[in-house]
């Protein structure tokens, strides 16, 4: 029976015409399945449904979204977490390194957590990104730290305040994946089309319940990254509120909001 799949143009390239229409004619597709983003069950007979290709460096693996969730697409993971999404098929926070050639070097390690941040009286899921140590550019090797100046110059903005939401930043997403964070993807250099992780959880990072209802309402996350020092590890989002309060009056902050999932 033919099913309600959204295969994209980018997804069709990877698995080839054949195998595409095979999933839209119901062959390889199945009746009911859950969402790789929000978890909840869906049903490709009944409802439209995004077609999501994972792809490593050996290994590629199709999942399937409600399309309200995810648009189809082709994402580019680390093996290892690839891998470790298959075999899987606690605390807010992770380290991971830092990938990307514009972004900070490779070596460089990153801790994220996760928190709901009120602003403007409203709720808003976020990240808080903080090295553990100085970010250096790109084969340099001054000994200073150019962690702000970095994201700066791929569209992050300085934070003085947390009075309103940062603006959006196009080409960026927030990747949640079975309920939960896998990675901040960027935009692919060289006229990839693809997007490539700019952070990547060694293993998926859980969040809260409350955060993922909220993202999955906002379809948006705001991520903010600070210097190392600036905001710590806090065990509560008052406190990491005061921490993000204290970095943004320090010049220490720069922050933007990227949709979930993606695109």
């Amino acid at each position: 029976m033919p099913r309600l799949l959204d295969v994209s143009d980018d997804v069709r390239a990877e698995i080839g015409d054949e195998e595409a229409d095979r999933l839209l004619a119901g062959d390889n597709a199945p009746g009911s399945y859950d969402c790789t983003s929000c978890r909840t069950p869906g049903d490709t007979e009944q409802e439209r449904t995004s077609t999501v290709l994972f792809v490593g460096d050996e290994t590629a693996v199709l999942a399937f979204a409600h399309a309200a969730c995810l648009p189809s697409q082709v994402v580019q993971v680390n093996e290892d977490q690839l891998q470790g999404a298959v075999q899987s098929l606690g605390a807010p926070g992770a380290d991971a390194a830092a990938p990307s050639a514009e972004a900070p070097p490779a070596q460089a390690v990153l801790g994220v957590t996760s928190g709901l941040i009120l602003i403007n009286g409203d709720l808003h899921p976020a990240l808080v990104v903080e090295p553990t140590g100085p970010i250096s550019r790109p084969g340099v090797q001054s000994g200073g730290d150019d962690f702000l100046p970095l994201l700066i110059e791929q569209g992050f903005m300085p934070v003085p305040e947390l009075a309103q939401a940062p603006r959006s930043l196009p080409g960026w997403s927030v990747l949640l994946a079975m309920g939960q964070l896998h990675a901040v993807l960027q935009p692919g250099t060289g006229g990839a089309p693809a997007q490539v992780a700019w952070w990547q959880a060694h293993q998926p990072l859980v969040v809260t319940e409350g955060w993922r209802a909220a993202a999955n309402k906002t379809q948006t996350v705001l991520v903010f990254a600070a210097p190392v020092g600036s905001i710590g590890r806090q065990p509560r989002e008052d406190l990491l509120r005061d921490a993000l309060d204290k970095a943004a009056a320090n010049g220490r902050l720069v922050a933007a909001a990227m949709p979930l999932a993606g695109t």
